[in-house]
């Protein structure tokens, strides 16, 4: 294969030439562009004090390394190095080495597991089991057609960039395993197939943990918590604002979602140890 291109566009003709069942599959190109010089100039804007502060919205200063990461450009060692030399106070990093830890866990977790990873490392505890979950992905939601604003930004994403913040993976996840009721390993392939940074690892484990499979409980959410995190961009402009899935507290949503669950056991049995005292 060649591998020295004029530009970048003489490389993308050049691949679509090569590989016309996978530009038949997603002709999409990414905007992010790889190799060693670009994974570094990406490692040079990190800043550990900013991330920990920021990182949970999605305009805030995320490293984006981990396409570099994921295709072994850049290891974990010479970002918790370069970043450790550059902080004032070692603590100041300890959010970022942390993420970098966990990616370091997956990754050993899937030595240990193998293929093992595809299936579920615990029950649902969810009040569900696993044949109460559907094995195909719905076209709405692979397409971007669900009608919320939000869901269908985050699936035009995946598919046009390759890459998603890890909240909104998180509320993308959570709305097809817990929402749709889709089993997880649907949602997991489906990441798989576009995303840069898409590895095994920690891709299903993550999924896992959305799921309830591979946690102590699911993970889900509610609007406030969306639109905090993305400061309104999607929830101004929906159709859906007001009465969309995602409204309601916390408690009312998982009463919603999983009605069989441990939480609404534990409501209402407390509810009725207070009406047998009124009693």
């Amino acid at each position: 294969m060649l591998r020295e291109f004029a530009n970048r566009d003489e490389l993308i003709a050049y691949l679509r030439q090569e590989f016309p069942a996978a530009t038949e599959r997603d002709a999409d190109i990414s905007e992010i562009v790889g190799g060693r010089q670009a994974a570094e100039q990406a490692l040079q804007k990190v800043d550990a004090t900013t991330y920990e502060k920021t990182r949970n919205f999605l305009t805030g200063a995320v490293t984006q390394l981990s396409p570099y990461i994921r295709y072994g450009v850049l290891s974990l060692r010479e970002i918790r190095d370069y970043v450790l030399e550059r902080v004032n106070n070692p603590e100041d990093a300890t959010k970022l080495i942390n993420e970098l830890g966990w990616r370091d866990y997956w990754q050993r977790l899937y030595a240990k597991l193998g293929d093992g990873i595809w299936q579920d490392q615990e029950a649902y505890k969810t009040g569900y089991t696993a044949q109460n979950y559907a094995p195909d992905l719905p076209q709405d939601i692979r397409e971007g057609n669900t009608g919320r604003v939000c869901i269908d930004n985050f699936s035009q994403d995946l598919q046009k960039i390759g890459y998603l913040h890890n909240h909104a993976r998180m509320w993308l996840a959570a709305y097809i395993v817990h929402w749709r009721r889709i089993r997880w390993q649907a949602g997991a392939k489906w990441f798989l197939q576009h995303l840069l940074d898409g590895d095994p690892a920690s891709n299903n484990m993550s999924w896992q943990w959305v799921a309830s499979t591979f946690s102590h409980k699911p993970y889900y959410f509610n609007r406030e918590n969306l639109e905090r995190y993305t400061k309104g961009v999607y929830c101004q402009k929906c159709p859906l604002y007001g009465h969309c899935d995602f409204e309601g507290s916390y408690e009312e949503i998982e009463q919603r979602l999983f009605p069989q669950g441990e939480f609404t056991k534990q409501v209402n049995s407390q509810s009725w140890q207070r009406g047998k005292k009124r009693r």
